[in-house]
């Protein structure tokens, strides 16, 4: 119990701080936009119940409705088509601990203020790794781009071509997965690049971390105040029966002399 007596107690004097990766939830934040053939993202919504009144006099409450992947969201591997057989691959079917890990962040935000369309390769995170040191199995990897400033039609960037945005190349999600990473996560609307349809394959973070059974974080925010290394995150989505993904509130636990 020293343990977690002592993570009390840091918690508690400040020595590690919270930190909160998550946008708040409303009908305005950007949802992924499809071709108009397939199905579509539907955006938050929230409808009162009642409110101290007639409806009901001594509570407040609501009713909400969203698709899986609106606003800060997770991926369960079934999401996507490479992962529809991986075993305990829905939401609610993901052991607990696995949503508790050690968080590396990539800092990507010079390379993507200067091209909206920039890509993590395998040489940036090799390079990363010869400056921090390899990274660990079982860790969480995120993009920072500074995405998560922008805000209305420019966080989606969208041109006559799709959606522009920074993204993994093909080679970067294999080398991540071959590192054992526990999951990728973006600034961005997805975990893969804007153009991400045109990589063979199309959307490889998503095949690739999902065929591998990783999971993916997207619509991230806050990345700049994490360290390279030794975070912890935690990231638990909605327990939802079957879930392929779920809104969450993504938390970091940081030193705080990291700040």
């Amino acid at each position: 119990m020293s343990i977690l007596n002592d993570m009390a107690a840091a918690l508690a004097n400040g020595a590690v701080e919270v930190v909160d990766l998550t946008h708040t939830l409303d009908p305005d934040f950007p949802v992924i936009v499809l071709p108009p053939e397939f199905g579509q993202c539907a955006r938050f919504r929230m409808e009162e119940v009642s409110a101290y009144d007639h409806r009901g006099p001594a509570w407040k409450w609501h009713n909400i409705s969203m698709n899986e992947h609106t606003g800060t969201h997770f991926d369960a591997p079934i999401h996507w088509v490479s992962g529809r057989d991986v075993p305990g691959g829905a939401v609610d079917e993901i052991p607990a601990g696995a949503l508790v890990g050690p968080v590396v962040v990539i800092d990507c935000s010079h390379g993507a203020a200067r091209d909206e369309d920039y890509e993590l390769t395998p040489e940036v995170i090799e390079a990363w790794e010869a400056e921090h040191g390899r990274i660990p199995a079982g860790s969480w990897v995120l993009m920072r781009t500074d995405w998560s400033k922008r805000r209305g039609a420019e966080y989606l960037n969208m041109r006559e071509d799709g959606p522009h945005s920074p993204g993994p190349t093909p080679e970067a999600v294999k080398l991540l997965v071959s590192r054992g990473i526990r999951g990728f996560g973006t600034e961005t609307v997805g975990t893969d690049a804007g153009q991400g349809a045109h990589y063979d394959p199309p959307f490889p973070a998503h095949f690739f971390l999902h065929d591998a059974g990783k999971y993916g974080l997207q619509c991230l925010a806050n990345l700049d105040r994490l360290p390279p290394t030794g975070a912890l995150l935690i990231a638990p989505p909605l327990k939802i029966k079957g879930g392929t993904g779920s809104p969450l509130r993504v938390l970091a636990l940081i030193p705080k002399e990291t700040t």
